[in-house]
């Protein structure tokens, strides 16, 4: 039976093998975090036991994701997704135009979510490791402070239901059901297999939106629970390094920025 939303496609994917990597990212300083599924589902599980308990937040509420591509912010679209949640990728100076219930962003852009008038803002330092931020006024929730005492193990109140709003904005809004089918159909199209490692590349400032309108970048290696690299890096040199050293067999983002990559790597629009 297909996957009805996109949580169910990250459960589905996690019960495959939990000790595998799933997120291996580079920050543009060449630093390295690995993430193992089960990783990854223990900050998913703590991060959506947060949204629920911490920010008392209902199915359907709007959710402003003003975040890079980063493990952190998959871990929130994620999250977001298990709880119901209405996600809009967004930028510091789009956040007023969005009317969010939550907003989540780096720690640049903390003012401006602030003045959205949201129920919770809460802001992330992105540290690879996940280390708090530097300063946080007291109107702003430090999510690497707050996530810590939120349980491992996440037990939703009922179903997500698959036809609400799981995404919204151009050409969205898309259903629940409209995005994880969108993820299948990619990845079986795209002929990859379990042994398939998928690079990401993008800017380090690029938002959420760099992952395609339908975040499909993201999902369908999720829907055939293939393994990640994310990469920043700019340099044509080390992203080939990065390349060989993990293995990647295929790429989406920005490698257009790349004329000379590793031969053997599949492109995929």
């Amino acid at each position: 039976m297909p996957a009805k939303t996109p949580g169910d496609l990250w459960r589905s994917a996690a019960s495959v093998d939990p000790t595998r990597p799933f997120i291996t990212a580079y920050d543009a300083s060449g630093g390295r975090v690995e993430l193992s599924f089960a990783t990854f589902d223990n900050w998913v599980a703590k991060t959506s036991n947060m949204i629920v308990d911490g920010l008392g937040a209902e199915p359907g509420a709007r959710i402003a994701l003003a975040l890079p591509v980063h493990w952190q912010s998959l871990v929130w679209l994620v999250s977001s997704w298990t709880t119901g949640l209405n996600v809009i990728p967004a930028t510091a100076a789009s956040l007023g135009e969005d009317d969010p219930d939550i907003v989540v962003t780096a720690a640049d852009g903390m003012d401006a979510a602030l003045a959205t008038g949201a129920d919770e803002v809460v802001a992330t330092s992105l540290h690879p490791l996940g280390a708090p931020l530097a300063t946080c006024p007291p109107a702003v929730l430090d999510y690497a402070v707050e996530v810590r005492g939120h349980g491992d193990r996440f037990t939703p109140g009922g179903p997500v239901d698959p036809d609400a709003p799981a995404l919204s904005w151009h050409p969205g809004p898309y259903s629940g059901a409209e995005l994880a089918d969108r993820a299948l159909d990619r990845y079986a199209k795209s002929e990859l297999t379990s042994s398939d490692r998928v690079a990401i590349i993008t800017n380090e400032s690029e938002t959420l939106a760099a992952l395609g309108p339908d975040l499909s970048d993201f999902l369908f290696p999720v829907a055939g629970a293939l393994s990640l690299v994310l990469s920043h890096e700019t340099d044509s040199a080390r992203v080939q390094s990065q390349l060989r050293t993990e293995r990647v067999t295929a790429l989406v983002g920005r490698h257009d920025r790349f004329s000379d990559l590793p031969t053997g790597i599949r492109h995929l629009s």
